[in-house]
C-alpha cells in the first residue's frame, strides 16, 4: 500500500526545538518571558495594541462573550457554518445564538442577513473568518454600527487574512470589530501546540482578558492570592509560547509556502469537473488553513461520502468540513433547528470535502490526491 498522505500537519524545525529547549533549560514553564514575547509579535503582525495569550481559541472566544458583558437574555447573531466552539463560547454563558445563512461564495456570515436578524435583544455579531477567507467585515462592521451592536471577530482560522486596499495595505484579520480569536491548533497556519490569543485596541478588554484567564486575579505585584473576578486556567504556558515566537519569526515564509500549495492544487484541479474549487473574493486576501472542494450542486451528501470513501482506500485523509452548527445533536435537541432552516449551509456542509493541506505537502502527493479525486468522481 502506498503511503498515507495526512490530511494536516505542522511545518516544525530546528528553531522551535531550540527555543522549547531554552525554556526547559530555564526552568520557568508558566508565566515567563516567551508568553509576552508572543503576545508582542502577534499584535504587532497584525496592528494593534494589545494582546493576550490563552489556552486555546475556544477560551479566548469564551472571554471575550465575558468581557463584553453578554449573559442570558442576549442574543449574538452567527454563522451556523462554523467549527462548533464559536457558538458554543456563546452558550457558556447563557447567551442565545442567532444564526444567520452564509455568502454561497465565501461561505461567511453575510451582512445583509445579519440587518434582518436584528431585535431589541440582540448585543453582538460574532462572525468568523471561514477556511482563513475573511469575511466581509466592513459591511458587518456597518451593520452592527447602525445598531449599537458589539462586533467579536472569529479569525481562528485566518492568521495572515485581510482585506485589500486600493490606497494602501491590506488591512488584516484583526483590525475590524472590538477584538479578534486567534487559534494555534496543529492543523492551523501557525502553531504553539494548542493555543490561542485575543488581539485587541482596548486596554480594557485585554486587562479583563488578562486577569479572567489567570483565576481572576489583579494585575500587579503581591496579587498573586487576591481574585477579583470570577477568573479561570485559561494561561498560555511557556512551552506553548516559545513554540509560537518560533513559528511567528518564520510567519512569511510559512503563509507563502500554503500559499504555494493552495496555488499548485488550483492548477491541477482546474481541468476535473464535478467540483467547484476555492478562490478569494476581489478584495481578499486568503490565508490558507485548508483547502476545501465543493462538489457541483447536482451532487448531494450520498455522493461526497463517496467520494471521501474513495480517497480513503487510497490512503488519503480526507474530511467533510464543516457539519453545519445548527445540525449537530446538541443544537437539535436544545433548540428544535431542523435540515432546511439555513439552506446555504446546509448546501455546503452536504458537498464539502477537505483534502490533505499543510506546508509539507509534496508535489508528488498534490498530483496523487488530484488523481484519486478525478478517479473517485468518475466513479459517480
Amino acid at each position: 500500500m502506498a503511503e498515507a498522505i495526512a490530511l494536516s500537519g505542522a511545518s516544525i524545525g530546528a528553531p522551535e526545538f531550540r527555543a522549547v529547549l531554552r525554556v526547559l533549560r530555564s526552568g520557568r514553564l508558566a508565566l515567563g518571558p516567551f508568553a509576552r514575547r508572543f503576545e508582542q509579535l502577534v499584535a504587532g503582525y497584525v496592528g494593534v495594541r494589545h494582546a493576550v495569550a490563552v489556552s486555546s481559541g475556544t477560551a479566548g472566544l469564551h472571554l471575550l462573550v465575558r468581557t463584553l458583558g453578554l449573559g442570558p437574555g442576549d442574543e449574538v447573531i452567527t454563522t451556523p457554518f462554523s467549527f462548533v466552539a464559536s457558538a458554543n463560547c456563546l452558550l457558556y454563558e447563557g447567551v442565545k445564538p442567532v444564526f444567520g445563512d452564509v455568502d454561497p461564495d465565501t461561505l461567511c456570515l453575510d451582512p445583509a442577513v445579519v440587518e434582518r436578524l436584528v431585535t431589541p435583544r440582540s448585543r453582538a455579531v460574532l462572525a468568523v473568518d471561514v477556511f482563513g477567507h475573511p469575511a466581509d467585515w466592513p459591511g458587518i462592521a456597518r451593520v452592527a454600527r447602525r445598531h449599537g451592536l458589539r462586533l467579536i471577530e472569529d479569525s481562528c482560522e485566518a492568521l495572515g487574512a485581510g482585506l485589500a486596499r486600493p490606497d494602501g495595505p491590506v488591512r488584516r484579520c484583526g483590525a475590524f470589530g472590538d477584538a479578534v480569536v486567534f487559534a494555534f491548533y496543529p492543523n492551523k497556519q501557525l502553531t504553539t501546540g494548542e493555543g490561542g490569543i485575543v488581539v485587541t485596541d482596548s486596554a480594557r478588554i485585554a486587562d479583563l482578558c488578562r486577569s479572567m484567564a489567570n483565576q481572576g486575579r489583579r494585575s500587579g505585584r503581591g496579587a498573586w492570592l487576591e481574585h477579583v473576578r470570577l477568573g479561570y486556567n485559561y494561561r498560555l504556558d511557556e512551552l506553548s509560547a516559545a513554540l509560537g515566537c518560533a513559528q511567528m519569526a518564520r510567519a512569511g515564509r510559512l503563509l507563502r509556502r500554503r500559499q504555494a500549495v493552495a496555488d499548485a492544487y488550483s492548477r491541477r484541479l482546474a481541468a476535473i469537473p464535478g467540483i467547484r474549487l476555492p478562490g478569494p473574493a476581489p478584495d481578499a486576501v486568503v490565508s490558507w488553513f485548508v483547502y476545501v472542494v465543493r462538489l457541483a450542486p447536482e451532487l448531494g451528501r450520498r455522493q461526497r461520502d463517496r467520494v471521501l470513501a474513495g480517497l480513503r482506500a487510497r490512503g488519503i485523509e480526507c474530511s467533510d468540513y464543516f457539519r453545519p452548527i445548527h445540525l449537530q445533536p446538541y443544537y437539535r435537541r436544545r433548540f428544535g433547528f431542523r435540515r432546511g432552516d439555513f439552506p446555504v449551509a446546509e448546501a455546503a456542509g452536504d458537498r464539502t470535502i477537505a483534502l490533505p493541506f499543510h506546508a509539507r505537502l509534496r508535489a508528488r502527493d498534490i498530483e496523487a490526491v488530484a488523481a484519486a479525486l478525478g478517479e473517485a468522481l468518475r466513479r459517480l
